[in-house]
This record gives structure tokens, C-alpha cells and sequence, in this order.
């Protein structure tokens, strides 16, 4: 009777404290797998690394291929990876059936001998192997590409043969005083200035290695009158680029032109005469204008957080959905091509800070690379959890009102 396919898988890091080895354990089984821990060297002391060396077993090939993919979810490689397989894909918009299904964890693959780093890691896409060509030379390329994107005969990797992923750095114990949010999933009961601070700290830090800071944002920033002070943060450089919907571009636009929000007057908070009316005035005026940009300049637009954005020359991405109205001219309304403006957009991003969104929260996540540090500013704890459950383990999260968050935030790194 032949003996039940198996491999060997490590994994590195805080492995105890942070519970990565338990769940490694725990897809083993509830995949239909089996595994004996051959080594386990566990640090000493608390800024130790502790490492595993894990005998995984299947019923069979393909199931342990599976397996093994699932675990590199939480950074675990296999001893001897071997070296990548590639094939055809069938049709447009369609992988092999077993093509390799990416994390957001950053990725090698080799090819012969070598290993070539991949392309900007995303969860969720497969790997296509390509030849670019220039007056250099010819050389191998291997990127992250989504199923909508792969076309006819690309070589996509598949199996978990000749992949590794890495995990991002661990945040060092040393450091836990100048970002300490970071060792917890979401914070209600933290000081909220020392948080803001920590955060203002660490935008002064991206902004000064100078890498981008990417904000997704949601309606409610209008909502709780906070506009203005992401105005301030636009003015100071603090926003790089903007990723958002119909409703906060909208919202940001009734409210510089009629000083509403939903039709609630944002100085009185009460409702005004044929205020329901003001939100798709304001899409019209601005589909009259031709886009944001030339309601900015022709002045029909004087003021607000898209006036900023437009006045400093920072891009915004902003995608739509079903139940949009207008919408805005500069909106998607194919979500594929917003998605891909929104990949775009993701070179240089060094920190990624979410507040009040839990759909394009989410839908940032999807594309982020694990590296990127993400912060996730809610009122709704769920927010920061659902970010968590879908891939995005570098959440971190603060649960408080969105109005006073970005006013301490505003002051904080203005001044003001």
C-alpha cells in the first residue's frame, strides 16, 4: 500500500502569542489532513521568534496541494517547495482549475533555479508568468492578476509547487510604545488621544520616507460635519489619494453648495425646507460642469473635500454602486475598471487609514498587500472584524465617533 502523500511546512515568528500555529493546526484537520509537529524551538524571551517544523499528510496529491495553499495563509512554506508548474489559461477571464490562489503576503516563485519576487502581493488572484522586453534585455516578470483579467494561453503558476510566501514585519516589542494599538484587533476603551497621536506619528513617519498615504472614506465624514477637517489634513499633505463612493464625493458637494447633508442643515443639524432635493441638485450641477474638476475650476465649486483634492492635485478614486443616484461624472459604474483604478493608485502607499465604510473599507483590503499597515476607524466594531475575517490580518482598528476622530487627528497634525 503506498504511503499517504505528505510534505514538511516551517513557519517563523511569534508563533504562540499570536496563535498562528494553533490555526495552522486547525486548517490541517479541517481540511481533511493530518499532521505530527516534528520541532517546535520557541523563544526564550519576549522578543523572541519561536519556529515549527510540521509533517503534514493527505489522502491525496491534490488535497495536500490545497492544504499547503491554505497554509501559507498564515505564512508557513513548505522545506523543499520544488519548483513552479505553469499552464495555459483556457479562455479569457478563466484560470486552470488548479491555479495557484494568492494571499497578500509577499511572494516568490521559482522558475528553473531562480526565485523572482512577484509583482505587488493581492489576496485572491493567480499568478501570471510574462516576458518584458527592452532594449536591456528580456525578463521574467511574475504578477498578481485577477480572474477577470487573465487572458487566452497566459502562463498562470499552478499548485503550491515553487511558491513561498513572507510575512510581514512584525512590529518589534521596543516599538509597541510609538504604535501600540497595533497588538489589538479594535480598541473602544484606549485613551483616543494617544491613539491619534500614535497615528499622526506614523503618517509623519510615511510622509517623510516619502511614501503615500491612502485614504477610503465613507459619507459620514460629511455626515458628522467633519469635512473641514479633512479639508485641514488635505491642505497639510496628509492625503494622498482618496478611495470612496458616490455618497461622500456627493454629500462633500450639497454640503459646500447648500450647507447640507441629506437635506440636515450641518450647522443647525435640522432638517431645511426641500432639503431632500439638495443631494441630486448638487450631482446635476456638477454633470452640468462636466466632472469635478471642472466645477473646481470654473467655480462652481469653491469649497469642501473634493475642492481640496482637485486644488492640491491628489487623485481620487471613487466607484459606485446599484443604488447610487446620478451619479457623479467621475464615478465608476463598471466596478472592474474601478477596481483596476484603484489598483493604480497603490505605488508607494505606505499606510492606509479607513474611516466610516465598511463596503470600500473592505474592498481596499482585498487589494492591499499585508506590508501596508491599515488602520480602520469606525464607530461599528464590526467594520474592523469583517476587514479581519476576509484576509486583511493587518487591521488594526479604533471604534469611535468619526466627527470627533478626525477633528484630534486635524489637530494633531495641523495644528488647528
Amino acid at each position: 500500500m503506498d504511503a499517504a502523500p505528505s510534505t514538511t511546512v516551517t513557519l517563523t515568528g511569534h508563533l504562540m502569542d499570536t496563535g498562528v500555529l494553533a490555526r495552522v493546526l486547525d486548517d490541517v484537520l479541517e481540511y481533511g489532513g493530518d499532521y505530527r509537529i516534528e520541532a517546535l524551538d520557541l523563544g526564550r524571551e519576549h522578543e523572541d521568534e519561536s519556529r515549527a517544523t510540521v509533517r503534514v499528510t493527505a489522502g491525496d496529491a491534490e488535497l495536500l496541494d490545497r492544504i499547503v495553499q491554505r497554509l501559507q495563509t498564515h505564512g508557513a512554506n513548505a522545506v523543499d517547495p520544488g519548483t513552479a508548474t505553469t499552464r495555459p489559461a483556457p479562455a479569457d477571464g478563466v484560470f486552470p482549475d488548479d491555479f495557484y490562489s494568492t494571499t497578500n503576503l509577499e511572494t516568490l516563485v521559482r522558475l528553473d533555479r531562480e526565485w523572482l519576487r512577484v509583482d505587488r502581493a493581492e489576496m485572491d488572484c493567480g499568478l501570471v508568468v510574462t516576458e518584458d522586453g527592452d532594449d536591456a534585455g528580456t525578463r521574467v516578470v511574475v504578477r498578481t492578476v485577477p480572474v477577470s483579467d487573465v487572458r487566452a494561453g497566459e502562463r498562470v503558476v499552478c499548485g503550491a509547487s515553487g511558491v513561498r510566501v513572507e510575512m510581514p514585519p512584525a512590529v518589534a516589542r521596543g516599538e509597541e510604545e510609538a504604535f501600540g494599538f497595533m497588538s489589538s484587533a479594535a480598541s473602544s476603551e484606549k485613551p483616543q488621544v494617544v491613539l491619534v497621536r500614535q497615528i499622526a506619528d506614523r503618517m509623519r513617519e510615511v510622509r517623510a520616507a516619502g511614501q503615500r498615504v491612502l485614504w477610503v472614506g465613507g459619507p459620514a465624514v460629511v455626515h458628522t460635519g467633519a469635512a473641514p477637517a479633512m479639508v485641514r489634513l488635505v491642505d497639510a499633505g496628509y492625503v494622498d489619494v482618496l478611495f470612496a463612493g458616490n455618497a461622500l464625493a456627493t454629500h462633500d458637494i450639497e454640503s459646500a453648495l447648500y450647507g447640507t447633508s441629506l437635506g440636515v442643515d450641518l450647522a443647525k443639524g435640522a432638517g431645511v425646507p426641500h432639503g431632500h432635493e439638495h443631494h441630486i441638485r448638487a450631482i446635476n450641477a456638477i454633470r452640468r460642469a462636466g466632472s469635478i474638476a471642472a466645477a473646481v475650476e470654473s467655480g462652481v465649486l469653491t469649497g469642501g473635500i473634493m475642492h481640496a483634492l482637485v486644488r492640491a492635485g491628489k487623485p481620487f478614486v471613487l466607484v459606485g454602486s446599484v443604488r447610487d443616484d446620478g451619479p457623479l461624472p467621475d464615478v465608476y459604474t463598471d466596478v472592474l475598471e474601478g477596481q483596476r483604478a484603484m489598483r493604480a493608485q497603490l505605488p508607494g502607499v505606505g499606510f492606509c487609514i479607513m474611516v466610516a465604510t465598511m463596503l470600500h473599507a473592505i474592498a481596499t483590503g482585498n487589494i492591499l498587500p499585508a506590508a501596508v499597515p491599515l488602520v480602520c476607524v469606525d464607530i461599528n466594531p464590526a467594520t474592523v472584524t469583517k476587514l479581519a475575517d476576509r484576509g486583511s490580518a493587518q487591521a488594526v482598528g479604533i471604534v469611535t465617533d468619526i466627527g470627533l476622530f478626525l477633528e484630534q487627528l486635524a489637530r494633531e497634525l495641523t495644528g488647528g
